[in-house]
């Protein structure tokens, strides 16, 4: 018999939640993920530049997770999902910090342009914000980041919060879209490539 491979229904003991001393082990998940990631190359073309500057940027991005306990991880850190929780935020001068200090001069102003209309277009109700979600691709296909999505999706219709994030490739979208969330709108500056802010309203719970 095949083993299932479909990770999508994966019951929540092979995801486990991360704690300060894995937090390099996360960022090397999220580093071999995005490397191909249309926004962050446009950003950071260059290998090396890139190697250097993400991790800072994720930690800037999404490490708050980290502290307040909704940074998550799949059996073997296949894959991690940074939430933060409602009232929870980036570290905003963090950031501003590491765009100055490795984006290049001419890309500068489109950067700010960028997280000026992500701010703009954040839900100011109550909702759980996903700044970082990745799978290594050597395990892509698995439905490990399904899984990851569903287990604190689950949680926010139990919760009746909504869920907010934004998709930095397109090949994501229909992922997304699979798990409710819906497209609210376009961001990009300059010759940038487009993100698309998602929300997803709570969904009813099903009866037992």
């Amino acid at each position: 018999m095949k083993p299932n491979t479909d990770h999508s229904t994966a019951p929540d003991r092979f995801i486990q939640t991360a704690t300060s001393p894995e937090m390099e082990r996360c960022l090397a998940v999220l580093t071999l993920a995005f490397s191909a990631d249309p926004p962050c190359r446009w950003v950071w073309p260059d290998p090396q530049q890139y190697l250097e500057a993400f991790p800072r940027f994720a930690r800037a991005f999404g490490g708050e997770a980290i502290d307040h306990g909704t940074a998550h991880y799949y059996e073997g850190f296949s894959a991690v999902a940074w939430w933060l929780s409602p009232g929870t935020a980036p570290d905003e001068a963090a950031l501003v910090k590491v765009i100055k200090d490795t984006v290049a001069d001419e890309r500068k102003g489109a950067m700010f342009s960028i997280f000026e209309q992500m701010d703009a277009v954040h839900p100011r109700e109550a909702h759980w914000y996903l700044p970082l979600i990745g799978v290594d691709p050597a395990h892509q296909g698995k439905g490990i980041g399904s899984a990851l999505l569903s287990h604190v999706l689950n949680a926010c219709d139990r919760q009746k919060v909504s869920a907010y994030l934004e998709a930095t490739s397109h090949r994501n979208v229909p992922l997304y879209k699979r798990h409710g969330f819906e497209a609210v709108g376009s961001i990009q500056a300059g010759d940038s490539p487009q993100i698309i802010p998602m929300l997803r309203k709570p969904r009813p719970m099903s009866s037992p």
